[in-house]
């Protein structure tokens, strides 16, 4: 089936005491969008994609659900491609605001959202606050109240290879064996999964990822704490809204990439979806790797963030579907299953995509078996 490719943008107004990305007008966000449909006439119903970065418009997944005859939307939050600054809250405002222009533009009655990947978390948070909506300031302490923007609550949620927040999913990723952030590149042996030297190898002693695991939340909450004190320093210097940037070296370790036997699965070992994960780990492209003082309490923030789909799922009513495919080199099964686990009632489904890696890429065969999964739970959902 053929299909179109309409991008299309949402300009609204915002007060802002201090720009957070780079280019236009102060005081207007803009929201870029597209349209990826079957046909010229909208539908009655859109699958709305978003991720808190964006850029997925082109993924196989979009364009197989369009092909299958959905209305698909992609909606780019204000940060697309650059996460340095990114506060949640401030992607959620921009979701509701595209919601809301595609009714009016398009005439759609009905949403679901696809959280894809990192989007399943934020769909979550999304409905969280549509539904209940209590956050009247992000994690650094600046007003920004989505509970005054009346968010549109969507139909449903499809949690497609999604894990379970970006602050979590960094807090198992983050390397413990820095034990100091001013050096980065003195390790601890012990903790290093990467050093030959270190006397705890494959595979792991549930003793030994316990300790992993606990020094990854404590490093998390170190940087939390230089955070905040950092903060605190600018304001008491009479400069409020001013903002530090800063690198955290070592996002890529995680037990499982060098123990299959860690929640396991039918993905590759000694791999990720950034390829080998020791070179991952201090590359550019690691999750955080740029960050600021507010962004890191709101997205990367283990105690901080409000953006805990595990918390959000707990709150939401609308039904979820759950597809998790078991060769994925980013989201392993523990995060569907307590994903799904954690949607507090029973309008819910789970299912695996067996030997599918993360963006359907390596398997293409193995798309239309997702695209039917979701097709058929839409008829049956909403139909």
């Amino acid at each position: 089936m053929s299909i179109i490719r309409q991008p299309y943008g949402v300009a609204y107004k915002e007060e802002s005491r201090f720009k957070d990305v780079y280019g236009g007008a102060g005081g207007i966000v803009f929201v870029e969008c597209m349209r990826i449909a079957p046909s010229e006439t909208p539908a009655k119903r859109a699958i709305v994609f978003t991720h808190p970065i964006g850029g997925g418009s082109f993924l196989p997944l979009v364009t197989a659900l369009a092909r299958a005859g959905h209305d698909v939307l992609y909606v780019n939050p204000r940060y697309r491609g650059n996460d340095s600054a990114l506060v949640m809250e401030k992607c959620i405002a921009d979701l509701g605001h595209a919601l809301k222009d595609a009714k009016a533009r398009f005439g759609y009655e009905q949403f679901v959202l696809g959280g894809w990947s990192g989007g399943g978390s934020m769909s979550l948070f999304y409905q969280d606050q549509a539904e209940n909506p209590t956050i009247t300031h992000t994690p650094a302490g600046d007003g920004y109240d989505l509970t005054a923007m009346d968010l549109p609550p969507v139909d449903g949620i499809m949690l497609l290879a999604a894990h379970i927040s970006r602050a979590h999913t960094l807090t198992e990723w983050i390397d413990p064996s820095i034990l100091d952030e001013s050096k980065p590149f003195e390790r601890d042996p012990a903790l290093n999964i990467y050093d030959p030297a270190n006397p705890n190898q494959p595979p792991y002693s549930d003793e030994y990822v316990a300790k992993f695991r606990e020094a990854q939340i404590a490093r998390n909450r170190r940087i939390t704490e230089w955070v905040k004190g950092q903060l605190e320093e600018l304001r008491a210097s009479g400069e409020p809204n001013a903002e530090r940037g800063f690198v955290v070296h070592g996002t890529m370790a995680d037990v499982r990439w060098t123990d299959p036997a860690q929640d396991p699965s039918d993905r590759r070992p000694h791999e990720c979806y950034l390829g080998d994960p020791k070179v991952a780990n201090d590359g550019p492209v690691g999750l955080a790797r740029f960050c600021t003082l507010r962004s890191w309490l709101s997205q990367w923030g283990y105690d901080t963030t409000n953006a805990d789909g595990l918390g959000n799922a707990s709150r939401i009513s609308c039904p979820v579907l759950v597809i998790n495919n078991t060769a994925d080199l980013a989201c392993t099964p523990s995060h569907a299953q307590r994903l799904f686990d954690a949607v507090g009632h029973d309008d819910k489904e789970y299912h695996d995509v067996v030997g599918a890696d993360h963006y359907y890429i390596e398997r293409p065969d193995l798309l239309p078996q997702a695209v039917e999964l979701c097709s058929d739970w839409l008829k049956r959902t909403f139909e």
